[in-house]
C-alpha cells in the first residue's frame, strides 16, 4: 500500500517549470521558510539600522559633552550633559512641555467622548458615514495650512477678535490675554493659543479610538443598569467609562506624544518660550550643542516609556 502511493505520487508529481521566475518559483514553494526571511529582511534591516540605529547612536551622543573653550565635541562619557538639564532653564522646558502635553490630552479626552459617544449609539448609515468624513477630513489636509489658517485665525486682527468685538465682549479678550500664565499680546502669541491649535489638531486622534472602544459596549448593560435603578450619571460612572477607557487611553497615546514632540506649533503659534522640541532644534542647529540635543530628546523617550507600561496595565492597547 505504501509502495502504491509513493507511486502514484511519483507520477502525479508536475515536472520542475523553466525559465528563471518558474525555478524561482520552484524553490520558494519548496522552501518557504526561504521566501519569509527574504520578505521581512529589508523591512527588519530598516527599523534595526535606520531606526533603532540611529536612536542607539542618539542616546550615545547624549553621554558626551561640549568643550567650554573649542565648542567642539568631547568624546568621553559623562553625564554632565543631563546634569544640565536640571539647570532652571532646561527643567522649565520639560516641565512646560509635560504641562501643555497633559492638558491636550485632558482636554481631547473631554471634547472627544461626547463626539465619540453620539457616533456609537446612535449614528446610523450616511449620518455615520458624515462622522467620519467630518473627523477624518481635517487629517487630509496640510499641517502647516492648518497651523498658518490658526495663526491668522487668533491674530489680533482675525477673525477671532473681530467676533469678540462684534458680541460687545472684547473686555472678555482683553481679560484673558491679560492673564501671566496663559496671555500675551494676542492669543496668536499666548500659551492658550497654543493650546487651542494642539487641541484641534490633535483632537481626532482622540476620537477615532475612544469611538472604537465605545462601539464594543454592549448596549444591554447600560439598558440593564437603567433597569436596576442606576440614575444616568451612576451608568456613565460605573459601567460606561471603565468600558471606554481603554480607547480613551489609546488616544491619549496619540494626543500626548504628539504634543510631547511637536515643535513647528509652538515656534508659529506661541510665546518666545521654549518647548522640548524647540530645545532639540534650537541646540542641534544654532546653537551646535548635539550632545544637550540628544539628552533633550531622550526626556521624551522616556517619558513615553512609562506612559505605555501605564497603558498596557488598563488595556489600552487592545482599542489601538
Amino acid at each position: 500500500m505504501t509502495a502504491l502511493t509513493l507511486s502514484d505520487a511519483k507520477t502525479s508529481m508536475l515536472p520542475g517549470r523553466s525559465g528563471l521566475f518558474g525555478r524561482m518559483s520552484d524553490v520558494f514553494w519548496r522552501h518557504p521558510k526561504l521566501l519569509l526571511f527574504l520578505m521581512l529582511t529589508p523591512p527588519l534591516l530598516w527599523l534595526g539600522i535606520i531606526y533603532i540605529g540611529s536612536l542607539i547612536a542618539l542616546l550615545l551622543q547624549s553621554f558626551f559633552s561640549i568643550d567650554d573653550f573649542s565648542g567642539l565635541v568631547n568624546y568621553e562619557f559623562t553625564l554632565a550633559t543631563y546634569a544640565q538639564l536640571l539647570s532652571p532653564t532646561n527643567f522649565d522646558i520639560i516641565i512646560r512641555t509635560v504641562a501643555m502635553s497633559a492638558l491636550v490630552t485632558l482636554a481631547s479626552a473631554l471634547i472627544a467622548f461626547p463626539i465619540a459617544y453620539y457616533a456609537a449609539r446612535y449614528a446610523q448609515g450616511k449620518w455615520k458615514v458624515l462622522f467620519y468624513l467630518g473627523v477624518m477630513l481635517p487629517l487630509w489636509s496640510s499641517y502647516l495650512v492648518k497651523v498658518y489658517a490658526w495663526k491668522l485665525i487668533l491674530a489680533k486682527e482675525g477673525i477671532l477678535t473681530w467676533l469678540f468685538e462684534e458680541l460687545h465682549l472684547s473686555w472678555l479678550l482683553d481679560g484673558i490675554l491679560n492673564l501671566p500664565v496663559v496671555g500675551g499680546n494676542s492669543l496668536s502669541v499666548s500659551y492658550l493659543g497654543t493650546f487651542i491649535v494642539f487641541v484641534y489638531i490633535w483632537l481626532p486622534y482622540m476620537i477615532l479610538p475612544t469611538q472604537a472602544a465605545l462601539e464594543r459596549v454592549p448596549g444591554n448593560l447600560i439598558e440593564a443598569s437603567a433597569d436596576l435603578g442606576a440614575t444616568p450619571r451612576q451608568t456613565f460612572r460605573m459601567v460606561l467609562l471603565p468600558l471606554a477607557l481603554p480607547g480613551i487611553v489609546a488616544g491619549s497615546i496619540f494626543t500626548f506624544s504628539l504634543t510631547l514632540g511637536d515643535y513647528i506649533i509652538p515656534q508659529i503659534i506661541g510665546s518666545s518660550r521654549l518647548f522640548i522640541g524647540q530645545a532639540v532644534y534650537a541646540q542641534q542647529g544654532t546653537a551646535g550643542n548635539v550632545p544637550l540635543a540628544a539628552a533633550f530628546s531622550v526626556v521624551p523617550i522616556v517619558i513615553m516609556a512609562l506612559y505605555l507600561s501605564l497603558a498596557k496595565k488598563l488595556g489600552a492597547f487592545d482599542a489601538l
